[in-house]
């Protein structure tokens, strides 16, 4: 049978995070999250609220305890993870996210206490970094060798309106529907 972990939370930190480090020199920071979600009882909206544990490693960790702090706003991609444990003869368990991605949300005082030295909104993963650094790279040595070949329009070549400027294609009335 096929399985599918995954979990999306857009939410604010309830604390400042609570970053340590393991005997093996890896960065673990945990940060409780509050969701703030409206459901409609009885023909009236209701403010609900749920609250979860998250766990972060590596940079990522290192990056929430330098620039997140209490009501700020970040987006975390991840995993659930159930943690078991015996306390006083009692199993106990609980569910978590393992976090996986983080992307701060909102700019300047948007709600942090430590916020750092400014906005960021910056997706912070190896590979995006990575990634993006290849893009700027393919971009300028397609500037250098000057403009692809014109396909013809019915078979998805590039269109005039691709040659104007570097960075994704725009038609030239940009309105978005929504």
């Amino acid at each position: 049978m096929a399985s599918y972990n995954r979990v999306v939370l857009l939410g604010n930190l309830t604390r400042d995070p609570e970053l340590r480090y393991l005997s093996s020199g890896t960065a673990v920071s945990d940060i409780g999250l509050a969701i703030n979600d409206r459901v409609k009882r009885n023909n009236e909206w209701v403010e609900e609220t749920t609250f979860v544990d998250v766990t972060l490693w590596g940079r990522t960790a290192e990056v929430a305890n330098e620039y997140l702090g209490k009501g700020s706003s970040v987006l975390i991609e991840g995993r659930l993870k159930l943690d078991s444990w015996e306390k006083d003869g009692q199993k106990r368990s609980k569910l978590k996210v393992v976090g996986e991605k983080m992307q701060m949300v909102g700019g300047r005082g948007g709600g942090g206490g430590s916020q750092g030295s400014g906005s960021r909104g910056d997706s912070f993963q190896n590979q995006q970094g990575q990634q993006s650094q290849q893009s700027q790279q393919n971009q300028q040595s397609q500037q250098s060798q000057g403009p692809p070949d014109q396909g013809p329009p019915d078979q998805g070549g590039p269109s005039d309106y691709s040659q104007s400027a570097p960075g994704p294609s725009m038609p030239p009335n940009d309105e978005i529907p929504f």
